[in-house]
């Protein structure tokens, strides 16, 4: 499917699927604890059968979205060119961000403690403009490492001449 927004001439590189993992667990724990908090108003207030409706469209809920995250995760990637970085995703929404090495300030790599567990990382590019900062969420962490000193070797040299 060659667009502007999938070049062909590239090679994308997914992200882990481990990335799903990490955001199902968040997506669950948000789900279950706004649950359990309404069931507990609900108990309070003393309506019948409003717990099991609220069972229900939590299940519901919970089912989207597992749906939904898989779908969203496995549209991340991104393709390293001679000159720069493509970055996409997107179900609904597609975006592809194009960041020149030679604009790219610095590189941050990030891992939350569900992430760490799971071996993964984030990478965030930051340029000059705020709005073009880009990042790769899921990227095992020795790609990571990897991606991070490719980039910041890249971009020293790529600015050198501005």
């Amino acid at each position: 499917m060659a667009s502007a927004l999938y070049p062909t001439d590239v090679t994308w590189h997914p992200v882990s699927p481990r990335l799903i993992l990490v955001r199902r667990v968040g997506a669950m724990a948000v789900v279950a604890l706004t649950a359990a908090a309404g069931c507990a108003v609900v108990a309070a207030l003393g309506w019948p059968g409003a717990a099991a409706i609220g069972a229900l469209v939590s299940a519901a809920l919970l089912g989207w979205l597992w749906w939904v995250i898989g779908r969203a995760c496995r549209s991340w990637g991104y393709a390293e060119r001679s000159d720069d970085l493509l970055v996409r995703h997107g179900v609904l929404i597609r975006r592809l961000a194009v960041v020149p090495y030679g604009r790219m300030q610095f590189i941050d790599v990030t891992a939350g403690p569900i992430a760490r567990r799971l071996g993964i990382a984030t990478v965030r590019l930051h340029t000059a403009a705020a709005a073009s900062d880009a990042g790769i969420p899921g990227l095992p962490t020795d790609e990571a490492a990897r991606l991070r000193d490719r980039l910041a070797a890249l971009g020293e040299a790529r600015a050198a001449g501005l």
